[in-house]
């Protein structure tokens, strides 16, 4: 398969044709990749069965992994759903468009591998000009996971999408890099109380600002439990190469640095740019000053480095206040060993 790519930082008659060629493939059964405030995700029609199946074909995704069904409005949403508690209303009005979703019962309209057989469903609403105005041209929920190959990091820039998904999906809308860089906030509205499924761009403490008491689910490392929303179930977030997530000074850091290279290996090391600045190894990354920086880069950086490059990555391991919940959850399901000193 051919994968049309079009570049939608250019003129306004351009972008808008760009708009429409990707969303009349989304509306005839394809695959399209665009980008979001999060990541890059890879897109079809969420009513329709055959077209779902091309993002797991694409992706080489487990089907028993729930996807989340992208929409431009509220009203869009309430299309998808039976019932939207008040709380939940009170959200979507604050924080959507934006990097969160939101399972709610389902009523039917997404295919059942969109749900994964499940009575919820994941709906949200893009921040990003180019996944609004997709949305907006096709009119018709897109359900979009992360466009990379499944257990791979999660692609934050056009490219990311091309060296995985080029010649397996119809179409790619490059859209420059992503914002937020990690996925959304998982929040299940289902219960009295709403409980974060997976950590992301919309932080527990931001959510409680607003409704007061979020739990956050103890399930999220169980794997034997039937997913009710991506990122629950098997390894992601890989890079090529092992990697070990070490917490504590930077003397620890660069004492395992050290033992490694006394042992022949070469050494990558991902850490905030305060730390990559004092240690000493084969290649060092800085993903940032701060964890909002972190986050954005971190992607990015776990697919720098490449087997044959480094044998091993360490990775510092960051607070976890705000977003910093989030980019720990990644990291330690990507990481091959967590080091505490």
């Amino acid at each position: 398969m051919e994968t049309k790519r079009w570049n939608v930082n250019t003129n306004e008659r351009k972008y808008k044709q760009s708009i429409e060629e990707a969303a009349e493939l989304l509306k005839k059964g394809e695959a399209v990749a665009f980008p979001t405030e999060t990541v890059y995700g890879v897109g079809a029609d969420a009513t329709n069965p055959a077209a779902v199946t091309k993002i797991f074909e694409a992706k080489g995704r487990p089907q028993d992994n729930p996807l989340i069904a992208h929409v431009a409005t509220k009203e869009q949403l309430k299309r998808l759903v039976d019932d939207i508690p008040e709380y939940a209303e009170q959200l979507i009005d604050l924080f959507s468009p934006g990097p969160i979703t939101y399972v709610l019962p389902t009523n039917g309209t997404c295919a059942d591998n969109v749900t994964a057989g499940l009575s919820t469903v994941g709906v949200r609403i893009p921040d990003h000009p180019v996944a609004r105005d997709l949305l907006k041209s096709c009119d018709i929920p897109i359900a979009a996971p992360s466009a990379n190959v499944s257990g791979k990091p999660s692609p934050t820039v056009a490219d990311h999408v091309w060296e995985d998904l080029s010649g397996k999906i119809a179409g790619l809308l490059d859209g420059g890099a992503t914002g937020v860089g990690l996925e959304s906030t998982v929040l299940d509205c289902t219960q009295v109380i709403p409980i974060i499924l997976r950590p992301g761009g919309v932080t527990k403490e931001q959510l409680e600002e607003v409704v007061g008491t979020v739990m956050v689910d103890p399930a999220l490392a169980n794997k034997d439990e039937k997913p009710k929303a991506p990122g629950m179930k098997y390894q992601h977030y890989s890079p090529e190469v092992p990697m070990w997530l070490v917490e504590g000074s930077k003397g620890k850091i660069q004492q395992l640095i050290d033992e490694e290279q006394q042992k022949g290996n070469k050494v990558g090391v991902l850490a905030s740019t305060k730390t990559a600045n004092v240690l000493h190894a084969t290649e060092i990354l800085p993903l940032g000053e701060n964890i909002h920086e972190i986050a954005a880069h971190l992607y990015d950086g776990l697919r720098k480095f490449k087997e044959g490059d480094v044998d091993i990555i360490l990775c510092e391991a960051f607070s976890e206040d705000g977003i910093g919940q989030a980019v720990m959850n990644r990291l330690r399901k990507a990481a091959t060993e967590y080091i505490k000193e």
